[in-house]
């Protein structure tokens, strides 16, 4: 923060990169009620850049706002593979959730205004959260560029994203956003009773040296994959025994996942990570799932190493238990699959000490 005749002022230019995430445990059921455990990959990220201006500016980006093309077969097959979405209606919905929200609790904005632009290098499709990325960079700097980070809770930081991607349409729960906010490896808890009192889980920062060695398998084009519409919420809110109970192992995988983590019990996190998949699979089916994504989990199954969803498909996270023989083994096979393989590298947490002044007790544990 820099300083003018002993007044505290913005710095000229705010700048925050957030990481993408990696699902590793207990996804889907952070929308159940029930407990994940995420972490946030360095290997990609977004940049949300804010510079004080005359008048508020959301900058389009170049190559995914991108509104001149070269012929109308370019345009329409930008369309297929791109959608019609870019960043800059995230950055506009983020804008509008946070400052609603420093209305509705009397946190006071001054009037200057700022010209926001963004970059992401995070794949297209790959459930790796790059849209919550870009919203999460974009709300660091407006606390910054207003400097409110310590009137606004680091648990209730992950809520206002999702509510300005669920301004959007985008339907998706906290575990993305809670990662992203916080950084490095997170423990959730998204018990019922919390969650309707306070409107947030209980989160527990771990020490990303527990994770052993991981790797990621993608696809360069998964948009072939995983479109049919799931049923799955609609059952659980039905009573679904089936989905009930099943959800409910799902996030019973987190918890054990955490104990696993902390005794350094790999042979059970290996059983722990597969039997998280094939409990997702038993409830969406294989047409929710998706060809490709079946593939992926099955190129890193047939060396004997354990895969999971990152998220919701379209890349998977590996753990290879017998060392860098196997590792070998996965990478020859991702290359005859046309799957692109990367060692992860995990980004620690991200708070700072004003950050840190905000947690509660319950939340930091």
């Amino acid at each position: 923060m820099d300083h003018v005749n002993g007044e505290a002022t913005t710095p000229s230019i705010i700048q925050h990169e957030v990481y993408a995430r990696v699902g590793l445990l207990g996804n889907p059921s952070d929308v159940y009620y029930g407990r994940t455990i995420s972490f946030t990959l360095a290997n990609f990220y977004a940049t949300v850049t804010l510079h004080p201006s005359d008048h508020l500016l959301i900058n389009p980006h170049p190559t995914h706002d991108l509104v001149q093309f070269t012929s109308l077969d370019h345009l329409v097959g930008r369309l297929r593979t791109e959608g019609y979405y870019g960043g800059v209606r995230l950055l506009m919905s983020i804008c509008k959730v946070f400052y609603g929200y420093c209305r509705a609790n009397n946190i006071d904005l001054h009037k200057r205004n700022f010209t926001l632009s963004y970059d992401t290098n995070i794949p297209r499709q790959t459930g790796l959260s790059g849209s919550s990325a870009i919203v999460t960079a974009a709300l660091n700097c407006l606390l910054d560029f207003y400097q409110v980070r310590h009137l606004i809770k680091v648990e209730i930081r992950p809520s206002l994203v999702l509510r300005a991607e669920n301004e959007l349409g985008i339907v998706a729960g906290l575990q993305d956003r809670v990662a992203q906010v916080y950084g490095g490896l997170v423990y959730m808890d998204f018990k019922k009773d919390h969650m309707e009192k306070l409107g947030h889980g209980i989160y527990t920062p771990m020490d990303i040296n527990l994770l052993p060695p991981l790797h990621l398998i993608y696809a360069e084009n998964p948009s072939d994959s995983g479109k049919v519409h799931s049923s799955v919420r609609q059952r659980w809110l039905d009573g679904d025994k089936f989905i009930i109970s099943s959800m409910e192992e799902v996030g019973n995988l987190a918890a054990q996942g955490r104990t696993a983590l902390l005794e350094k019990n790999y042979s059970k996190f290996l059983h722990l990570m597969n039997r998280n998949f094939d409990l997702r699979r038993s409830m969406f089916g294989d047409d929710v799932v998706g060809a490709l994504n079946l593939e992926m989990v099955k190129v890193a199954r047939k060396v004997g190493a354990a895969s999971k969803f990152t998220g919701s498909g379209g890349a998977v996270v590996v753990f290879c238990p017998n060392g860098p023989s196997q590792v070998k083994l996965l990478e020859e096979a991702c290359h005859k699959a046309g799957f692109i393989i990367q060692r992860v590298k995990i980004a620690p947490s991200c708070l700072n000490d004003d950050d840190y002044k905000t947690l509660t007790k319950v939340g930091h544990q």
